[in-house]
């Protein structure tokens, strides 16, 4: 997080916090919602401002109740997600393949799992910002197990790594990801909030 964004919070500690106006889309745009984009519940305007996303991407955090937030100076703006906290992209590295996230930072791959509609979720450790406590200094920052969907132009890459079986009224396999057989296992989208711990849509009362 920006030291110039730590420092706004302890000089202006009580701004209110924002909801329903910034969300992550699952290509990992991020997206500026307005009052007409949040009523008609349309996905809002894609920021294309490099050093604005970039400024976004550093100051991404979570709080204990699983909500995501983008710290602008001293206000929290929180953010509704599309899919999940983090989006992932297959990223040639050398002779090796990286996962990398909206905030361009790397994910370390243990398991993927696959949903009802096609989706590709990346489960695996992630280093981000974390929200402790109810002081404007309980900032850490911290490797913790997440979740990414996997964007929609991977996907025919992750196939050519995936080895699939079906089962009675079910469905799973393994993943090769770099030289190593990873898990790969059904969900119900509506199971991932739950289980990887985020709210999709944050408000004061959550």
């Amino acid at each position: 997080m920006d030291e110039q964004v730590l420092r706004s919070l302890v000089k202006w500690p009580n701004v209110p916090d924002c909801f329903g106006w910034l969300a992550l889309d699952r290509r990992g745009q991020w997206r500026m919602r307005d009052e007409f984009a949040q009523v008609n519940q349309l996905p809002g305007q894609a920021i294309e401002h490099v050093a604005l996303k970039e400024f976004i991407s550093r100051n991404y955090a979570s709080d204990s109740q699983g909500r995501y937030f983008f710290q602008n100076g001293p206000q929290r703006v929180f953010i509704t997600l599309d899919a999940t906290p983090w989006v992932a992209r297959i990223i040639p590295d050398e002779n090796q393949f990286l996962l990398i996230t909206q905030c361009q930072s790397q994910l370390h791959p243990i398991a993927a799992l696959s949903d009802e509609n096609g989706n590709i979720y990346i489960v695996g450790s992630i280093e981000h910002v974390v929200y402790q406590g109810s002081g404007n200094d309980q900032f850490t920052k911290e490797y913790s197990l997440s979740v990414a969907i996997l964007h929609d132009h991977d996907l025919d890459h992750f196939s050519e790594l995936a080895k699939l079986h079906d089962e009675a009224c079910s469905f799973g396999g393994s993943w090769n990801w770099r030289g190593k057989q990873l898990p790969l296992d059904p969900i119900h989208h509506k199971e991932l909030a739950t289980r990887f711990n985020f709210v999709t849509t944050p408000s004061a009362n959550t």
